[in-house]
């Protein structure tokens, strides 16, 4: 049987790496997983590792060379659609972005390219500014046909009181629950 093709799209949520590379050994089992990375996210050195580190590592796990640029992204809607695109770490950034319709990465144009498609595109939040600048654009994006959360809430409370962060351990099944058209639950954890 052949896998289903699964976008994976990372931004520049860089402490959440970690998190989601452990996350991955299921949805390699599950998926065929075709790599996206900001430019952002694919060319920023962090404490957090090199932009090459992440560009290796993704590429090794995946097999395939990571999409970074809006060229090589907009394909993924047309001639080589995926079944599901997992954004992951979605940042506030790119959050805002897709609700108001902005494309200007690799990740905004896999996702406009991917919903206009009418496929399911899921969000693994991590943003510092969730329960502040960023609740309008999920508020928004909540009842967004097509468009599904990983589980979600309260990173670090004490030390930052409005930030979210995604179940990353959730990953695969809010990608399968968003194949069937549903919204994996309890959104808020």
């Amino acid at each position: 049987m052949d896998k289903k093709r699964l976008g994976l799209a990372l931004c520049g949520s860089y402490c959440s790496y970690e998190k989601l590379f452990a996350a991955l050994p299921p949805l390699l089992e599950h998926y065929e997983l075709v790599p996206i990375m900001s430019d952002t996210a694919a060319e920023t050195d962090t404490r957090f590792g090199t932009a090459a580190e992440h560009l290796h590592r993704l590429t090794e796990l995946t097999g395939r060379r990571v999409v970074t640029t809006i060229a090589e992204a907009e394909p993924l809607g047309p001639k080589e659609p995926l079944d599901a695109l997992l954004i992951a770490p979605c940042t506030g950034n790119t959050l805002s972005k897709l609700a108001h319709g902005i494309t200007d990465s690799a990740v905004t144009m896999a996702a406009k390219a991917h919903l206009r498609n009418g496929r399911p595109v899921v969000l693994a939040l991590s943003t510092n500014d969730g329960l502040s600048g960023s609740a309008e654009n999920i508020a928004r994006l909540l009842n967004r046909k097509h468009i599904f959360f990983v589980p979600f809430g309260q990173d670090a409370p004490e030390s930052k009181p409005y930030s979210l962060q995604a179940d990353f351990t959730k990953l695969d099944a809010a990608v399968d629950a968003a194949l069937r058209g549903e919204q994996l639950q309890p959104i808020l954890r």
